[in-house]
């Protein structure tokens, strides 16, 4: 008897090993790899072994002892890997300019010697005297660092190992994460103030109205999220449909800016993300009895009153659910932004790509996804907590 349940759990079991692969693959992974990529800086330490071994035990007054930059030397002559040696410029540069001339001279004069002579670094360049390149050196050493993470809110450390302010006007992560947060909250309040009546409206009907109404919150869905905003952008166009038909009715004399700039961003996302308000209140307040609001009514309360007292708490759970999808759905966007919004418009997603993309700065964009990752997960806890809550089940 006992073999059989232990067949059926195998076999239950066997069912989900695909289900489980697939999010290992494509959800954890990815994840594990963005962490990772913020915290861990290796590049240095193994590409310059002899180099970091040596250097952590110099204090970091004056200039390193002659053992550190022996050992240097025969690091750059034994460096055969030219992506990974790359690398380690292009990551001592960013920490201080001037790198990637020095470390490409100096290993071309190494590499050009004798190997039992010892090179007096000092001679090849007059830089290596100044402690700022070895200071530089001896903090790229660790293979986990903070750098990334602080650099992602325009933090950094300083001499002394104290976190300071960026220097104004070199970095504007922050800048662009706060309005990356604003544009999500202004959208949400947006679907929410759409949603929550057409929600209301769509269980309030029936049959082909109702049907109707469904649709037309589905089909965008449907179609590709660059062909909707392509369509926006042909919409908020001075001479697009919307600024004609204005002009048609005689509301306006000239045509609105409604492209390249907030406004634009603001409708065109909160119409692409409007399904996902819609259908978790429409999934409520199915399940709303509909002779509430006449009970309501039959007790002395008015249609404003009802819907305050009565109406709205129960649904509170579907919009509070939608606000959510909303908001962490918004947080993330960089089609629409990049097609119709302005320089001054562009969110944390594009700087993640520019980084990643366009500087190979891997570090950092995975350090701006940490922090983007983080925000969702405190936002998915407060909602766990508020769900539980008596007072919004409407008990």
């Amino acid at each position: 008897m006992s073999r059989a349940p232990a067949r059926e759990r195998m076999g239950a079991l066997l069912l989900i090993v695909p289900l489980l692969a697939f999010l290992a693959v494509f959800f954890l992974w990815p994840l594990w790899t963005m962490v990772r990529a913020s915290v861990v800086d290796d590049t240095v330490s193994r590409v310059l072994p002899r180099t970091a071994a040596a250097i952590v035990s110099w204090d970091g007054q004056g200039l390193p002892p002659t053992q550190v930059q022996q050992a240097l030397v025969e690091d750059l002559r034994q460096a055969d890997d030219q992506q990974a040696l790359g690398e380690t410029v292009r990551r001592l540069n960013s920490a201080v300019s001037g790198f990637r001339t020095l470390l490409t001279r100096t290993t071309n004069a190494v590499r050009d010697g004798t190997d039992a002579v010892a090179v007096d670094l000092g001679d090849l360049d007059r830089r290596w005297k100044e402690p700022r390149f070895w200071l530089a050196l001896r903090d790229a050493v660790p293979p986990y660092t903070d750098r990334n993470l602080l650099a992602a809110v325009d933090m950094k450390r300083d001499a002394g190992g104290a976190i300071v302010s960026e220097d104004p006007g070199a970095s504007a992560n922050r800048l662009i994460m706060f309005r990356t947060f604003l544009v999500a909250a202004i959208v949400t309040l947006a679907s929410a103030a759409i949603g929550l009546p057409y929600a209301m409206l769509a269980a309030a009907v029936t049959g082909w109205k109702r049907t109707a109404l469904l649709l037309a919150v589905l089909v965008p869905l449907w179609t590709s999220l660059l062909v909707r905003t392509t369509a926006w952008f042909v919409l908020l166009q001075n001479e697009g449909l919307i600024n004609r038909a204005l002009q048609a009715m005689g509301l306006i004399d000239s045509p609105l800016p409604l492209i390249f700039n907030r406004v634009g961003v603001v409708i065109a996302m909160t119409h692409v993300l409007l399904p996902f308000m819609v259908l978790p209140i429409y999934s409520v307040l199915l399940s709303v009895p509909r002779n509430l609001m006449q009970a309501a009514a039959s007790m002395g309360a008015g249609p404003l009153r009802a819907f305050w007292r009565v109406l709205l708490p129960l649904s509170l759970p579907g919009l509070l659910s939608g606000s959510l999808l909303v908001f962490m759905v918004a947080i993330g966007y960089y089609i629409t932004p990049a097609l119709v919004g302005g320089a001054n418009d562009q969110m944390i997603s594009s700087v993640i790509a520019f980084y990643a993309m366009g500087t190979a700065n891997w570090g950092l964009a995975g350090a701006l996804g940490v922090i983007l990752l983080l925000v969702t997960m405190i936002l998915y806890f407060i909602y766990g907590r508020l769900s539980k809550s008596p007072q919004l089940l409407g008990a």
